[in-house]
């Protein structure tokens, strides 16, 4: 999910999305059983297919409408007091899991609207014009990039936003398809998660199998370069096999106005964001850094005037709006409608509003099913009923987290609901700590950036739908819809399959016995 310093002050990750089981916590008993609680989510589901898939309409009010009413038509089936229903409701809402991936989303919103208003799409077109990087290697090497960005702040959520934003335009101009573009920068993403040490997804993996962050990465690095060179290739065979778009007939014209050297200054504030990352400062702190590198290149290179950043629109009848009518960032407009604030840091964060109610709801609909035992019910079944030898163990286990990702569709929520059912699977077996957190996040980091209905997908789709109000020749059915992506996202179906091929013939598998875990690194 989204990149997290690893000491945040919410304390230990593995509290901030309860477990069903936790005798301490209200549950919710349901007419039909325990899996009835799973019915909200479920409909969520359904709708979200019908609506993105056999409608092919693209909307998270349409998403928001779907989750509130399987929440509203859950109730139904509470037997006695729907008090603790709608508390759970709450409790899911307050998660912390979710709120990281909304701030994420928003500041990353605001740095990339800020490079994009400062040329930086311009840059990388002339850059890989320079390099003779044309429509057939654009997208790979997209990937690749996306990876390095990735793995450096931790934040997949917040690499796909920004890379949606300034890559996705440069590609579509230089002739790449743009559902591989879409499709390499969410896999960039997962590679990035997956692997960063400050991800929290790696954080998470590592601490629910109690097994130190820097074994768990070095012991993964295999599984994931495995499915990245076979990924990038598919890029390359894709790249040249799949056109891309007829802009017009001025494409060339377009293409030369839109590239200018002067756009490359901002690859100084990525590395401000990435190098602050490395060094362990908290997200949130590193692409602030940005923010502000990229305010002060923008201003001192005269990119955009600080009235493009942030913008008053004030009535004539302010008090204030005469006396200060000759600051750069204040303007006195007659229109009623115009009056408000604007500018890359409002455009920036505006676009995921949507999307926060939507991710928020969707947490909410996740603590009800767990909270109701179907969580517990599925897992005790597969438990019970699948492992029944190691290899089927970790087949059960990489089922199971696939499962739960489908479900909760933040993966950070996901890994923490359950990290503890994969823990008690490996123990049985006495799998050792790094194997069953490798299984765990292998499926978390690739599968929050496929379903159409995930966190990933959908942070990537809402900054796209902004692109054509940024670019005059950029039109609306230039776009990607999240349900065209999914065979496209190479690195996550690639890195599921490496797991998959890995419980069958046992590549990599430690025990207990071949190697401990050092001292657990504490969040």
């Amino acid at each position: 999910m989204s990149g997290i310093d690893d000491t945040p002050s919410t304390g230990d990750p593995t509290d901030s999305f309860v477990q069903g089981d936790d005798d301490t916590e209200p549950r919710i008993t349901f007419y039909g059983g325990r899996g009835t609680s799973a019915l909200p989510i479920v409909f969520f589901i359904v709708w979200a297919i019908f609506q993105t898939a056999l409608l092919r309409i693209q909307s998270e009010s349409g998403l928001i409408v779907g989750i509130l009413i399987g929440l509203i038509v859950g109730m139904f089936f509470v037997r006695g007091d729907w008090a603790s229903y709608a508390n759970t409701i709450f409790e899911g809402m307050t998660q912390p899991v979710a709120v990281t991936a909304i701030v994420a989303w928003i500041w990353a919103g605001m740095f990339a609207e800020l490079l994009q208003d400062g040329g930086f799409v311009g840059g990388l077109i002339w850059l890989a014009d320079i390099a003779g990087i044309g429509a057939t290697l654009f997208p790979a090497v997209t990937f690749v990039l996306a990876a390095l960005f990735t793995t450096g702040i931790g934040t997949g959520y917040g690499a796909a936003v920004a890379f949606v934003i300034l890559f996705f335009p440069a590609g579509i101009l230089l002739g790449a398809n743009p559902v591989l573009m879409f499709g390499a920068i969410l896999s960039g993403a997962i590679f990035g998660d997956n692997l960063a040490p400050v991800s929290d997804t790696t954080i998470v993996s590592a601490v629910t199998q109690d097994s130190d962050i820097g074994g768990v990465v070095a012991s993964r690095f295999k599984y994931v370069i495995i499915a990245a060179v076979v990924a990038f290739g598919g890029y390359l065979v894709a790249g040249s096999a799949m056109t891309g778009l007829d802009i017009g007939v001025d494409a060339q014209a377009i293409l030369d106005q839109e590239s200018q050297v002067i756009g490359l200054v901002h690859l100084v504030s990525m590395g401000v964001v990435i190098g602050t990352a490395v060094a362990g400062r908290h997200i949130v702190e590193a692409i602030s850094w940005g923010i502000v590198t990229a305010i002060v290149a923008n201003l001192v290179l005269e990119l955009t005037t600080v009235g493009e950043i942030i913008s008053f629109n004030a009535p004539p009848d302010a008090p204030f709006a005469g006396p200060l009518d000759a600051l750069p960032f204040l303007t006195v407009v007659e229109d009623a409608d115009a009056v408000g604030v604007s500018g890359s840091l409002i455009a920036g964060a505006s676009g995921f509003f949507e999307l926060a109610i939507l991710v928020l709801f969707i947490i909410a609909a996740a603590q009800i099913m767990i909270r109701g035992g179907a969580f517990d019910a599925i897992l005790e079944w597969s438990i019970e009923n699948l492992a029944t030898n190691v290899r089927n163990a970790e087949l059960t286990m990489v089922g199971s987290a696939a499962l739960i990702n489908g479900v909760i569709t933040i993966n950070t929520a996901a890994e923490v609901a359950i990290g503890p059912y994969i823990s008690k699977i490996g123990e049985r077996f006495n799998l050792n700590g790094y194997r069953r957190a490798n299984i765990l996040d292998g499926q978390t980091a690739a599968l929050g950036y496929i379903f159409p209905w995930s966190g990933g997908v959908l942070a990537g789709y809402t900054a796209m739908r902004d692109l054509p109000e940024a670019y005059d020749w950029l039109e609306a059915d230039m776009l990607v819809t999240p349900i065209d992506v999914v065979p496209f996202v190479f690195q996550g179906w690639l890195l599921v399959a490496v797991f998959v091929i890995a419980a069958i013939t046992g590549f990599g598998r430690e025990y207990v016995t071949d190697r401990e875990s050092e001292e657990v690194a504490r969040i």
